[in-house]
């Protein structure tokens, strides 16, 4: 990263302006802008986020927001209602509330002397759903969006549901929500309310788990702000990012296919971050061509940020398996559409353990044709430790390791070795012939680039409930014996698979702990000849079309300076017990304690989760998000704590959850919840 401090225009920045909504509520901002721009008013860009940009995202933002704001815009950093200095509860993500608040700041925005009427949105994860959500409910004043890391979806595709299947991620970031929400404002900024405040969220919470596990199916409660169901909703150009190591890999060419306003795709090889922090690297110049986008969408310069291919993206490399990379090899490549005509798919059956394609493979189809025969698994739990999480942070190490112990109980698919190089852009499809020995049963499909050595990589995965083969809004039960035929997508990806190698199709009835098990073990039986795995291949032999203009170094403004008082401490451990055949995954991230030399304040943060199993026992399955956050300021000196714990039976899912608030080392509040949620085909 390059820091600059010699930008085109001299910034001043607010610490804390008020935006008070219509319902009397405040908002509190954090607003960058040029010196002149009381003068000379320029366009307004907004990041709209739960994640309190007094403390935890104050050095990313000093990063971002006077970058852009040095290139002549006003950069406008707000909390949520209910989350660090804004008034309110925050009760759970995207309700309408906080998108009709968005369209009041954007309103507000567009009414200042400062701004030129003209505004965007931009942001990761939670700013970036908060970006296309409002895009599509078309304010005037908003212009252009920049999104990173989202989706389109927000049951399909999101950290709660896998096709239909719970992940384990949905308890994860409930647990994260639970302590984020429950947080103090800063005195410094509100002064004496900030104990009526704190006190408000802390009554007023509840485990978000809770609402999320009473939604299993795709109702109206996921139909809400899934733009998904109405492209046309979005009537601004968009310029969408992504990474392939993190969750929401689909959402970028989702829309690149299906809007139909102008629109740019970008995915490297990253994990949950910015493109210009991009883990795994190559990260790029990410917030060039963030101000590329503004400088033409919001101000009319014509500097051809349209040229180019719609879709860019980083085409990797074979690598051996690891939890975690610096760097991913391999090249950039363009497509100038999206469904792209140069991408073939390549239909391969699925035959006596073998898969028939797409490269160096003998044997014709018609070999496929003939052989019906049914190939049986029953997963253990085990299957899934090594599988990462669903989206990687890469920190600590958290990508999927080695394959090979877990296809020791999955069914397994291989090419022949190639003899030829082949690489996919795009989503393979699943589509399965089968029967199932149970009413409640879950599949998990595992690609994997498998070395000469037999080391599996896993490139891409995608799991789907199987009471859900008829769709998502209505789950039915499986008649045991009955063949069904399921079809569903893998993540998207772009791998390049070496002579050599081969191509592995790994299947399994359980992927605990990354997604919640079935009610009982299941066996499942797929049919050979009619089942098989479609490949979205690139062609190698033509030449790439890469973009005119290539990427610059990554850049950025000075951060805000902060020192580490006590180390951080990441963990991740798989333990087996094998005398009580106990399973358990523990993942620990301690921030330890930092201090902000600008605001004089000390922040700790450490999140624990624990995931664990007993044999084969599928309603053993358990996991706990525990929280600790700490904010100290001279005499200052508050603490959250909480802990959510997630169990099973067969017909039900039991949710034990605290939250308690310190005040200098004195419990100042307690509440704890004990409830149940039945199950509903999961």
């Amino acid at each position: 990263m390059r820091y600059v401090s010699n930008l085109p225009h001299a910034t001043k920045a607010e610490e804390h302006v008020a935006i008070t909504m219509s319902d009397g509520i405040q908002l509190s901002a954090r607003i960058w802008r040029p010196t002149d721009s009381d003068r000379t008013p320029v366009p307004a860009v907004l990041e709209y986020i739960p994640y309190r940009k007094r403390d935890l995202t104050s050095v990313r933002d000093s990063i971002h927001h006077p970058y852009i704001a040095g290139h002549g815009y006003a950069c406008v950093r707000v909390d949520l209602r209910g989350t660090g200095d804004s008034e309110g509860v925050l009760k759970d993500e995207y309700l309408e509330q906080e998108q009709a608040d968005a369209e009041e700041v954007l309103a507000w925005l567009a009414e200042q002397p400062w701004c030129d009427g003209n505004t965007g949105m931009m942001g990761l994860s939670w700013g970036a759903f908060a970006a296309l959500q409002v895009a599509a409910r078309q304010p005037p004043s908003l212009r252009a969006i920049v999104i990173a890391s989202f989706t389109d979806d927000r049951y399909a595709d999101d950290m709660h549901y896998m096709g239909g299947a719970l992940l384990s991620d949905n308890l994860a970031e409930a647990g994260t929500m639970f302590a984020y929400a429950t947080l103090p404002p800063d005195p410094a900024l509100v002064g004496d309310r900030w104990r009526e405040m704190w006190h408000e969220r802390l009554e007023n919470t509840r485990p978000w788990v809770l609402e999320w596990l009473r939604h299993q199916r795709r109702d109206d409660y996921w139909r809400h702000a899934s733009v998904c169901d109405d492209y046309q909703g979005v009537r601004c150009p968009v310029l969408a990012s992504s990474g392939w190591a993190d969750g929401y890999s689909n959402a970028v060419t989702r829309l690149l296919g299906n809007l139909d306003v102008p629109r740019k795709g970008l995915i490297g090889p990253w994990s949950h971050k910015f493109p210009h922090l991009g883990e795994p690297g190559p990260a790029i110049g990410y917030l060039q061509e963030v101000v590329r986008w503004w400088d033409h969408w919001l101000k009319g310069i014509d500097n051809g940020v349209m040229d180019g291919p719609m879709l860019r993206t980083w085409m990797q490399d074979s690598v051996p398996p690891s939890t975690s990379y610096e760097a991913r090899p391999g090249r950039w490549v363009g497509e100038d559409t999206w469904p792209s005509e140069r991408i073939e798919s390549v239909s391969c059956p699925l035959v006596r353990h073998r898969i028939l394609g797409p490269a160096g493979t003998s044997e014709p189809e018609a070999e496929a044709a003939a052989d019906h025969d049914a190939m049986t698994v029953q997963s253990p739990l085990s299957v899934g430790q090594f599988a990462g999480k669903w989206a990687s942070y890469n920190a600590p190490p958290d990508l999927p390791y080695d394959q090979r112990e877990e296809d020791g109980g999955s069914l397994v698919f291989n090419t022949d070795q190639l003899t030829e190089r082949v690489e996919i852009l795009g989503a393979p499809t699943v589509e399965l012939d089968l029967t199932a020995s149970e009413p409640i049963a879950m599949v998990a499909a595992r690609l994997s680039d498998v070395a000469p050595d037999g080391s599996a990589t896993r490139v891409t995965y995608g799991l789907l409930n199987l009471t859900h083969c008829s769709g998502a809004d209505e789950p039915k039960p499986l008649e045991p014996g009955r063949r069904y035929r399921a079809t569903f997508q893998l993540n998207g990806v772009a791998q390049a698979f070496p002579p050599g190698h081969r191509i592995r199709l790994s299947l399994s009835t359980s992927y605990w702990p990354l997604a919640w098990p079935p009610p009982k073990p299941v066996r499942l039986s797929v049919y050979q000849g009619s089942s098989t795995l479609t490949l979205p291949v690139r062609p190698t032999t033509e030449p790439d079309r890469l973009p005119q203009r290539p990427f610059q170094e990554p850049e950025g403004a000075l951060p805000l300076a902060s020192t580490q008082l006590t180390p951080p401490e990441e963990r991740w451990e798989v333990k087996r017990d094998l005398i009580g055949y106990r399973n358990e995954l523990e993942i620990l991230k301690d921030r330890g304690m930092v201090h902000f030399e600008e605001t004089g304040l000390d922040v700790g943060r450490r999140a624990y989760e624990r995931y664990t199993s007993t044999a084969d026992d599928f309603t053993s399955a358990s996991g706990e998000s525990t929280w600790t956050m700490r904010f100290k300021r001279d005499e200052w000196d508050v603490r959250v704590e909480t802990r959510t714990v997630l169990r099973c039976s067969e017909e039900e899912f039991f949710v034990d959850a605290t939250l308690d608030g310190f005040e200098n080392d004195r419990r100042v509040f307690s509440r704890s919840w004990n409830e149940k949620v039945a199950r509903d085909y999961l």
